[in-house]
């Protein structure tokens, strides 16, 4: 499945939607590589297997081996970084987790086989999807200290945006299907 074919996929009302996935690829303060890595990063953290196969076909012509291995690690941390961290920061100031290790191993992101810059946008994008607050000011932190510019950002968390609505339309349409039946 391609990018053009998951469009046509969405249904009318998702226009928007529709109009929003032709700009995945497209004009970018990203570098491909940068925008690739974010859109299959955030194809992973939507759960949704149309979009990761179409997501990960295209990026498969944008992103050498290391990349692809980087993006799906970027999907994976943060899949686990984000629950936790998410529930330190439920938990308030001066919450007692918030002062204890987290001893969750995280080796990949001090050697991510690419770009520090790159992987750090690339678990943003994962980190808004999955709503965690902390780790998305601290990923934006760290790839903005390291010369990202906003746009650099917006620009992985409008890929990551415009993914995690696509997937929200399919899986509502495969149940609306499913009450049908």
């Amino acid at each position: 499945m391609s990018i053009a074919q998951l469009k046509e996929r969405l249904p009318d009302y998702a226009r928007d939607l529709k109009l929003n996935l032709t700009s995945v690829g497209g004009a970018s303060e990203l570098s491909p590589r940068q925008m690739w890595g974010a859109a299959l990063a955030s194809a992973l953290a939507t759960r949704n297997a149309e979009v990761i196969t179409a997501v990960a076909a295209e990026a498969e012509l944008h992103l050498d081996q290391p990349a692809r291995r980087a993006a799906r690690a970027a999907a994976a941390i943060m899949g686990m970084n984000n629950v936790y961290y998410r529930f330190v920061h439920f938990m308030g100031d001066g919450n007692s987790y918030a002062g204890m290790p987290a001893r969750l191993r995280m080796q990949v992101i001090g050697n991510p086989g690419v770009d520090a810059v790159d992987f750090e946008l690339w678990c943003l994008a994962v980190s808004a999807i999955n709503g965690c607050e902390a780790c998305v000011r601290s990923h934006e932190k760290v790839v903005r200290d390291k010369g990202a510019s906003p746009g650099m950002v917006q620009d992985a968390v409008r890929i990551a945006a415009i993914l995690h609505g696509v997937a929200a339309v399919l899986d509502g349409e495969e149940a609306l299907a499913r009450v049908a039946a």
